[in-house]
């Protein structure tokens, strides 16, 4: 046995891996609440996607206008918490007499006119982005 192999035998007695005969062969179960393995779900890109209901998702970018009274409240944070709509910055400019955003929301239809009623509700003025042909 050369050196590094019994280095690396000790090392997994001291960890309490034990020894096997075999290197590949792993311990026996000891415990019922071993952990599942990790398995990630494909991600899917771009577009509308279907929810989990099998109604489709719409992405939309609106423009946000929010009042002096506004700009120091945590509207989007809220919204995002009485709503299932999934909400990115795009572009934003606040001052101490206005704020100006520009945020993506993506959400099923029925929830996003929700949001964008709850917004305009609490002060926020709420208009769609015009996309250009050049989409950025």
């Amino acid at each position: 046995m050369g050196m590094r192999s019994a280095l690396f035998r000790r090392s997994r007695e001291a960890r309490g891996a034990g020894t096997h005969e075999k290197e590949n062969e792993m311990p026996a179960k000891t415990s019922k609440t071993q952990a599942k393995p990790i398995v990630k779900k494909p991600v899917v890109r771009g577009g509308a996607k279907k929810a989990a209901s099998g109604s489709e998702r719409a992405k939309r970018r609106f423009w946000l206008t929010y009042p002096r009274k506004e700009i120091t409240k945590p509207v989007i944070w809220e919204m995002s918490q009485r709503f299932r709509v999934v909400f990115n910055v795009r572009q934003a400019s606040v001052t101490e007499e206005i704020g100006i955003l520009c945020l993506e929301l993506e959400a099923e239809p029925k929830e996003l006119r929700a949001a964008i009623a709850w917004l305009e509700k609490q002060g926020v003025k709420v208009e769609p982005v015009e996309i250009n042909v050049i989409d950025g």
